[in-house]
C-alpha cells in the first residue's frame, strides 16, 4: 500500500520530528511516499515548480492519505482536496492536547474526510490500526 503522509513543512517544521514518529508508525501498513516529511532537513534545491510536480505524481500513486492537520497549511490544504478530487480515502488527524478543537470547520464538518483527534502517539497509532483494518471510510 502507498501512504502519501501529508503535514506543514515551510510552517510547521516544529512538528517534524511528531512527522517522523507518524511516518514510522505508518511505515508498517505500507510504503510512505513522502517519508521526507519527518526530517528536519530540508532540501532547499528544488524549485516550487519541481515539488507541486513531484508531490502530485505521490498523491497519484498513492492508495490513501493521511494528513496531519494541527498546524493550518495552505499546502495541506490544497493536497486533501485533490486528494478529494482523485477519489482518494483521506485521513485527517490533529492532537487535542489542551481540550480544544482548533481543526478548520471545512475539514472537521466534511463528509469525505475522515477526522480523528489524538493526545499522544499511542493514540495516534491505535488509530492507524483502525483505519488501516477497514477497507473503506470509517
Amino acid at each position: 500500500m502507498n501512504i502519501y503522509f501529508s503535514g506543514s513543512i515551510r510552517g510547521g517544521r516544529q512538528d517534524a520530528a511528531l512527522y517522523k514518529q507518524l511516518i514510522d508508525e505508518l511505515k508498517r501498513y505500507g510504503t510512505v511516499l513522502t517519508e521526507h516529511i519527518g526530517s528536519h532537513i530540508m532540501d532547499g534545491s528544488k524549485t516550487d515548480r519541481h515539488i507541486h510536480e513531484e508531490d502530485m505524481m505521490w498523491l497519484r500513486s498513492s492508495d490513501i492519505v493521511i494528513a496531519e492537520v494541527t498546524t493550518p497549511s495552505l499546502g495541506v490544504g490544497y493536497e486533501i482536496g485533490r486528494a478529494i478530487e482523485m477519489n482518494k480515502r483521506v485521513v485527517c488527524l490533529h492532537r487535542n492536547t489542551d481540550g480544544s478543537n482548533s481543526v478548520s470547520a471545512m475539514v472537521a464538518g466534511s463528509p469525505e474526510l475522515e477526522c480523528f483527534s489524538y493526545t499522544n502517539l499511542s493514540e495516534a497509532s491505535n488509530i492507524f490500526s483502525q483505519v488501516f483494518a477497514s477497507p473503506s471510510k470509517l
